[in-house]
């Protein structure tokens, strides 16, 4: 009997990750290529997609895989699944659809640190997503979604130090510490960058505010604490309805944090985010992911053909890229 093998298609906002591994959990290969949001720009989308999965396959020196899952970001709506599967098809990843499972990628971030691919899953990295599953009900907030990730929080820490520079907010450690981010002079200079006919700075580098805002705010400034317990909060509200929606509220759960601003080393946003979903949800565990959310794509596949296991998992854990393959 021929080995089987699957691959776990991490498709994301930043970065666009392809796994495969045998049923065992051993990584036979692995790929990269950019983000591939199909609402974004479609055509990038599924270049990333198709070069990941290729770069994949040249390296375990196979020709093809016997189940694929694809962790997506864009997956929200009904036909985005539609569409995310004729990407599959078209571009010969599976022969037909039984060999493919599609996901949110709040929903795989699950799978990368429950066994049972159970749980409530907050994953804020440039944007941010969250998800839950219970047996067979699955919820992902989507576009329900209000609080995002590094962009909004960027966008938040622009807005505080333009107000604080006309005196509607108390002075900041933010102001200086952005200007230097930036290297300009003055917080003028800050709104002229972000806001000219010929600007010269966007929502690219909003994202990169987010590490100095948890910085500041893990140095004890007041503005830039508000900020992050108050976005923490709001996560936190979602988190309970993504419970709620399952029908987890009223369970024992894993939370699971996940994303580059959550693995900033400031406590801040974590135990807010914690502290609100705990009000309602006492008996709520928090879940350190076992591997990137790629790994999580592999364990759906390797489930979709019974294959998910301790064992595997572990294995699976060992022979994962190094942390530099994920750098974004």
């Amino acid at each position: 009997m021929l080995e089987r093998v699957v691959m776990g298609l991490d498709v994301g906002n930043t970065k666009t990750l392809a796994v495969i591994a045998d049923t065992t959990g051993r990584v036979l290969g692995y790929g990269r290529s950019t983000q591939a949001n199909i609402y974004v720009h479609y055509e990038k989308a599924v270049h990333a997609m198709k070069t990941a999965y290729q770069q994949a396959l040249t390296m375990s020196g196979l020709t093809q895989v016997d189940h694929v899952a694809m962790s997506a970001t864009g997956a929200d709506w009904p036909e985005d699944f539609t569409e995310l599967q004729k990407i599959a098809l078209g571009s010969r990843m599976v022969e037909n659809l039984e060999q493919l499972t599609v996901v949110n990628d709040a929903i795989g971030a699950i799978w990368s640190a429950s066994i049972m691919g159970e749980g409530v899953s907050v994953v804020v990295g440039t944007s941010a997503g969250i998800g839950a599953r219970y047996g067979e009900r699955v919820w992902h907030s989507s576009y329900w979604q209000e609080p995002e990730g590094a962009v909004h929080l960027g966008q938040k820490t622009l807005r505080a130090i333009y107000r604080a520079e006309l005196g509607l907010e108390q002075p900041t450690r933010l102001t200086k510490a952005i200007l230097d981010h930036f290297g300009l002079e003055n917080v003028e200079a800050v709104l002229h960058a972000f806001t000219a006919r010929a600007s010269i700075l966007g929502n690219h580098d909003t994202g990169g505010l987010a590490r100095v805002l948890l910085n500041e705010a893990e140095c004890g400034d007041t503005l830039a604490s508000s900020i992050v317990i108050e976005h923490a909060k709001s996560l936190g509200d979602y988190a309970l309805v993504a419970a709620q929606k399952v029908g987890l509220a009223e369970e024992t759960f894993p939370l699971v944090l996940t994303g580059g601003v959550m693995r900033h080393s400031s406590p801040i946003l974590k135990n807010a985010l914690v502290e609100r979903v705990r009000q309602k949800a006492v008996n709520v565990s928090v879940q350190t992911t076992d591997f990137e959310p790629v790994g999580g794509a592999v364990c759906i596949a390797l489930d979709a053909l019974e294959c998910h296991t301790v064992e595997a998992r572990r294995f699976l854990k060992q022979t994962l890229p190094e942390a530099s393959f994920y750098t974004t």
